[in-house]
């Protein structure tokens, strides 16, 4: 393989001006007013760039951070269905696991997968038929659960509980996993693309977190005021303060130490938002401005109810699969979680297209793209082995992290997987985030899926929502995501056909209103006549085409250590539907492309730094 690639110098992480240039640069457009990818003059490091190891490690636990939130959330969530809400030290041990896995997953995908700097992290399209499984009467939690005072967190009894039910999950977290894998190593996911539209992927998407309402409506509802104040720091520290510079220390090698500006509020305002909740929650605590009684109202939003999670907390634990027993299988579980990674692979493939824009990349082709759904199969197997009670998918928050930073460099986000390891393995970081009052989680938790909702409507920018038709679709289907499950939940006796297993998969599937409502949108998109410009299939699949366009800069998405080329380089390996391509010439040969990343005008004399580089 002959590629050109012209590189710079790596740039320094400051501008001249003392501002990081993380903020520096800005997405252009194309002339017919599509959103075009950052060009490599507006990046401080590109996909291919090597940053020095301490900006990995900075930028790395940068992005950890970013994706907190969603890591910590899930498993917070299931704690009520899975009988756990009033074990905190076992919450700890759960979202340990899945930093764990999370790390694990992220660099499976960065190596192995799409090779695009795309962070993995546990999902909520699983927690809605997670949920839905689990509201099942054969798993419903005993009442002597729900009371504290009766619940001995160390009994065997209670123990087998808890375990039971994770291992349900574990069973059909990883029988859907396959199913995953077999999509995306399998080449099945670029046929489903052809009919999955806009108008299927917005209710679906949308409806991951509006159905959730009630939970965050729950843990707010503690203490409305504690809530409230951290939905007012999340949103004063994300809209209005994200362009305010903070100065804090850096040292350089020129200036040695010296203050630069940072823009503190835009990279963490869900952090800083938890943080002073927790503080005030403290303070509240100590000045016994809360009230001491279990009954009385804003009881948790105490800080010393689970005072002594970070005491028993060990400082090392190392997760293992297996670690709560041997999986179970149902086939209501199955059929669920199957709906929740139809829901992740839609998303994924969003993400992968949007991350290659963000990073300065060609759009990502087929046999990347297949790689990286597969790869993303065998991150939920391993995160139902080890025992996380959700799947792994790709980070959207943190796609978005890599155009505020404008470093798309591959190597940060191993360095962010690393962290994920290291995290997991330190056991009290766990027990930390465990302990936060339920009313902050709560407020987070009501930013959170009204950003999520709103990223599922987005998708309906492709289409033409002055038609009646798509209005139709859309508004039919998100409606009838909510109104069907509901009242399944309530008339759940009336489902019945002599078949217990059957009658639990129906169950299951009509009370996930993902399923309902991006079903009825696949459905009537499918059906009813409209042409591919009104239903945004024009646009949708234009970007998909670009990808075939550019795949000669395979330096990018090709496989790592020569796999492909110079390694199993054979025939058979190249019919594979996840196999790089070869484009034009011998066995090893792909012709000549060329990368540049240092974008220069052709009369200008060459840009000082520049290096060309043959492989």
């Amino acid at each position: 393989m002959n590629s050109a690639v012209t590189s710079c110098e790596h740039p320094e992480p400051l501008r001249s001006d003392g501002v990081l240039k993380s903020h520096e640069g800005g997405q252009g457009r194309k002339k017919d007013g599509q959103p075009r990818g950052l060009s490599s003059s507006h990046l401080a490091y590109s996909i291919l760039d090597i940053p020095p190891w301490y900006l990995c490690i900075f930028l790395g636990v940068q992005h950890f951070l970013t994706a907190l939130g969603g890591l910590v959330a899930v498993p917070l969530i299931l704690a009520k269905d899975l009988c756990l809400q009033h074990d905190p030290l076992t919450q700890s041990y759960l979202i340990s696991t899945i930093f764990f896995v999370s790390g694990i997953c992220t660099l499976l995908q960065v190596f192995l997968g799409v090779r695009l700097p795309i962070l993995q992290g546990g999902t909520f399209a699983f927690v809605a038929p997670s949920l839905a499984m689990l509201s099942l009467p054969t798993w419903k939690c005993p009442t002597w659960t729900l009371n504290a005072s009766l619940v001995n967190t160390s009994s065997p009894e209670f123990t087998e509980e808890w375990q039971k039910r994770i291992r349900e999950l574990q069973g059909a977290i990883m029988v859907a996993s396959c199913v995953q894998m077999l999509v995306g190593f399998s080449g099945l996911i670029g046929f489903l693309m052809r009919f999955i539209g806009p108008l299927t992927i917005a209710p679906t998407i949308s409806l991951v977190a509006l159905p959730l309402f009630d939970s965050a409506g729950d843990d707010a509802g503690i203490h409305w005021g504690i809530a409230a104040t951290t939905i007012f720091l999340i949103v004063l520290f994300s809209q209005y303060l994200k362009n305010i510079a903070v100065p804090v220390p850096v040292y350089g090698r020129e200036k040695k130490c010296h203050t630069s500006k940072f823009y503190l509020f835009q990279v963490f305002p869900v952090l800083l938002a938890l943080c002073i909740s927790w503080l005030l929650c403290f303070a509240l605590t100590v000045t016994n401005a809360l009230p001491s009684a279990p009954a009385a109202y804003g009881y948790l939003a105490r800080t010393d109810t689970k005072g002594d999670v970070l005491s028993q907390a060990p400082w090392f634990r190392f997760p293992y699969p297996g670690q709560w027993g041997l999986p179970t299988i149902s086939l209501a579980g199955v059929f669920g979680i199957v709906a929740g990674v139809i829901s992740s692979m839609v998303e994924s493939v969003g993400d992968y297209y949007a991350c290659a824009r963000l990073v300065g990349a060609p759009p990502p082709p087929k046999h990347a793209i297949n790689r990286g759904i597969g790869i993303e199969g065998l991150g939920c197997l391993l995160a139902g082995a080890w025992g996380t009670g959700n799947g792994t998918t790709s980070y959207s928050e943190n796609v978005g992290a890599l155009g505020i930073t404008r470093v798309g460099s591959r190597m940060v986000i191993v360095a962010a997987g690393c962290v994920l390891l290291l995290m997991g393995i330190f056991g009290k970081i766990g027990a930390a985030f465990a302990t936060i009052p339920a009313p902050v989680i709560g407020g987070m938790f009501l930013v959170m899926f009204g950003v999520i909702t709103a990223v599922g409507i987005s998708n309906l920018q492709y289409v033409d929502m002055n038609s009646s038709r798509n209005l139709f679709v859309f508004g039919f289907s998100i409606y009838c995501g909510l109104a069907v499950p509901n009242w399944v939940n309530k008339n759940a006796e009336r489902l019945h056909t002599g078949i217990l297993q059957l009658d639990q998969v129906i169950q299951v599937l009509l009370t996930t209103g993902m399923f309902v409502g991006g079903f009825l949108g696949f459905l009537l998109d499918n059906t009813i006549p409209g042409s591919l410009e009104e239903r945004g299939l024009l646009a949708w699949n234009q970007i998909q085409e670009e990808s075939e366009e550019t795949t000669k800069i395979s330096e990018v998405y090709s496989l790592p250590w020569g796999i492909g080329t110079t390694f199993c380089a054979s025939s058979c390996t190249r019919c594979l539907p996840f196999w790089p391509r070869l484009e034009r010439g011998g066995r090893g040969e792909v012709g000549v492309s060329q990368l540049t990343l240092c974008s220069r005008d052709p009369s200008e004399e060459r840009p000082k730094g520049a290096t060309d580089t043959r492989i």
